[in-house]
């Protein structure tokens, strides 16, 4: 007999539509009504500058159906907000819960999606993380150091043109967490060889597909953001965050780089650089652990405008070091290359030189 959750069995769930192109939130009243027949009780979570620039396209959409919409501002991504917002909701239930905006937005949005058994539609506004199609959440405030688990959202509408609205450093930072696949799935791979962990090769695969592409893209001469590579990079995001669905768990999309940068919070405190900033530094220098060209990973994140320095993120020698020694100890279950190659102060601060990194 076969016991769900075991170490051989988990569950996959993917989104059910992804629609994808310039100007489709003018759809979204017929992409919902597609998903179901029984939404009637929108609850939109946005932010305050995505509200103001999208609310009145999403209603000229919408008042062609019979959806109620009521909207809820989240200005921080911590368990604050979300049992706020959980607070608001209850006295009247929604049929569905859409987070429309950036990675706080969609993050919070899902989280209280799980939490009131809602489906959870995501509508990225920004390029700048894979959580728009993974069922993973990182939210300040959760007693763990790392992203957690939620449910994968029922569909996903990525509007182009909004994308190549949102501010240059948030596409930057989608790049970077991008990425560090490479660095992700190298650990997986290790974890294989090392401890016998379960590996899917096929969500391997199509996560590192998906940090291939933008490499092989930009590694070379510095490219504009065209429509045409502002839907590359989002195709990419949403295939990691799929990559993530089939694997079960994170493990092709997070790794040492990830923990690095769950690190620097730790170490310095919140404020320094973004998401995929802050893991693309990560994988800079776990590709030179791991043996991979670290320097080709450096080109592409300069010539996307992602920071390749701690200085750039207003990050000092000592907090590079302390976060490198710290991070193998963030996550204890998740077997990395820094638990084959265990860093001290001396180590830690030769790596980080080594590759321009401080």
């Amino acid at each position: 007999m076969t016991i769900l959750g075991s170490s051989s069995t988990h569950l996959m769930e993917f989104p059910r539509k992804i629609l994808i192109g310039p100007n489709v939130i003018q759809d979204l009243g017929s992409f919902l009504t597609a998903l179901s027949e029984n939404f009637s009780n929108l609850a939109i979570v946005t932010g305050r500058t995505v509200k103001s620039r999208v609310q009145s396209l999403c209603q000229s959409s919408l008042i062609n159906f019979t959806f109620n919409d009521a909207w809820y501002i989240v200005d921080d991504a911590t368990m604050s907000s979300v049992r706020s917002l959980e607070k608001g909701m209850i006295s009247n239930l929604p049929d569905a819960i859409l987070g429309l905006g950036g990675g706080r937005s969609v993050d919070i949005a899902k989280m209280v999606a799980f939490d009131l058994r809602k489906p959870f539609i995501s509508i990225p506004t920004s390029a700048s993380h894979d959580g728009i199609s993974s069922p993973f959440v990182s939210i300040r405030g959760i007693d763990k150091p790392f992203s957690v688990q939620a449910n994968t959202p029922l569909a996903v509408l990525a509007d182009t043109h909004l994308l190549s609205e949102a501010p240059k450093r948030l596409l930057s930072s989608g790049c970077g967490d991008l990425v560090a696949k490479v660095t992700a799935v190298k650990d997986w791979e290790l974890a294989r060889e090392e401890t016998n962990e379960y590996y899917g090769a096929y969500a391997a695969n199509l996560a590192f597909l998906s940090a291939k592409i933008i490499i092989d893209k930009f590694s070379g001469e510095r490219h504009e953001d065209t429509q045409n590579e502002i839907r590359t990079i989002i195709e990419a995001l949403i295939s990691a965050g799929v990559a993530s669905c089939i694997a079960g768990s994170s493990r092709p999309c997070s790794g040492a780089e990830h923990l690095f940068s769950h690190a620097i919070e730790y170490v310095a405190g919140h404020g320094y650089g973004l998401h995929g900033e802050r893991v693309g530094l990560g994988t800079i220098m776990m590709a030179k652990l791991h043996g991979l060209d670290w320097e080709k990973v450096a080109d592409t994140l300069r010539n996307v405008g992602a920071p390749t320095t701690a200085k750039e993120l207003g990050l000092n020698e000592q907090h590079i070091v302390s976060s490198l020694v710290l991070a193998r100890s963030l996550r204890p279950d998740r077997y990395t290359i820094l638990n084959k190659i265990k860093l001290d102060n001396l180590s830690a601060l030769d790596l980080a030189r080594s590759v321009s990194v401080i």
